[in-house]
């Protein structure tokens, strides 16, 4: 029997409606003010701990030592200087307990899942990682397949998403896969299909809220203009792109333009008043992605009609 609409309407209750919202603290209040320490004094100190050992790495294989200290580091220059990344609905990031942060994804090269996890762990009060759920073709790569382990990421499967959203982690994920980084120029900011509502059923599994996360500025990095779908096929990638400097101008092609990023995130989504039929039926599932995305396609279409340029933001 089809689920009628009544029966969905309190999993769309927004968490701002709830009075048992969790307390969102500032950032002041959470991390305490500490003198900077210097590059040297940090560097003596990761490598005093590579060298005995004293770092932790979870069951994930995610190495917080290495990802604070070697990883982001240059990618927060990046972050800062180069996509001169704007963040807005910090507030929405929940202190304690987890939360499934859902994206739209764009831009070719996948900077976008990147640049949310700096923004994420740079607003989160408790400084908390995004752990990020990844494609197959990530983990198929030896080198960069190490890197996403150690930086937390992980293979986007429910099971390991419900096991990191259990222990109270804020878990990324990109519905819209290939199709949507993928896409050529001409649909830019076009949200592609989210599959089946998977992400959805898992964030009722786990009883968290889901946060939609709208992204501006990566459709623009890289203009794809075609795609040599013969040569992709022959190199196992879902695509190979064409854009106006790439591959005509070799390595310097695969910089990024330097364009102006808006990250907003927007009001969770609770999902923990579920019944337990509605948390197994597909159906309900597939409602609330379907909510999840007309919410990040609003938002963008108002944060793209409020920009200056694709440069200035």
């Amino acid at each position: 029997m089809p689920v009628q609409e009544a029966e969905v309407i309190p999993l769309r209750r927004r968490a701002s409606e709830d009075p048992a919202r969790p307390r969102l603290a500032s950032v002041t209040e959470l991390r305490p003010r500490r003198e900077p320490e210097s590059l040297a004094g940090r560097v003596a100190g990761f490598v005093r701990k590579r060298l005995t050992g004293d770092y932790p790495v979870d069951d994930f294989g995610f190495d917080p030592q290495l990802t604070d200290s070697v990883i982001m580091p240059p990618l927060r220059l990046i972050y800062e200087k180069w996509f001169r990344v704007e963040v807005t609905g910090v507030a929405n990031l929940p202190v304690d307990g987890g939360a499934l942060i859902v994206a739209n994804h764009s831009g070719t090269l996948p900077w976008d899942a990147v640049m949310t996890a700096i923004a994420v762990h740079d607003n989160h009060p408790r400084g908390k990682h995004l752990r990020m759920l990844g494609a197959d073709l990530v983990f198929k790569v030896p080198v960069l397949s190490s890197i996403a382990r150690r930086t937390g990421q992980t293979l986007a499967c429910g099971a390991d998403a419900q096991r990191l959203l259990a222990s109270g982690e804020l878990v990324g994920v990109w519905p819209e896969g290939f199709k949507g980084i993928g896409k050529p120029f001409s649909e830019r900011y076009q949200l592609q299909r989210f599959g089946r509502g998977g992400f959805a059923g898992t964030a009722m599994k786990a009883g968290v809220p889901i946060i939609p996360c709208s992204i501006v500025g990566a459709e623009e990095i890289y203009p794809k203009l075609a795609d040599l779908q013969p040569l992709a096929k022959l190199l196992g990638l879902p695509y190979f792109p064409i854009t106006p400097f790439f591959p005509l101008l070799g390595p310097l092609g695969a910089i990024p333009l330097p364009t102006k990023w808006h990250i907003d995130f927007g009001e969770p989504i609770r999902t923990d008043l579920a019944t337990p039929d509605e948390v197994d039926d597909p159906g309900v599932a597939l409602q609330v992605a379907e909510e999840v995305r007309e919410t990040i396609q609003e938002t963008l279409d108002s944060m793209v009609a409020e920009r200056k340029s694709v440069f200035q933001g």
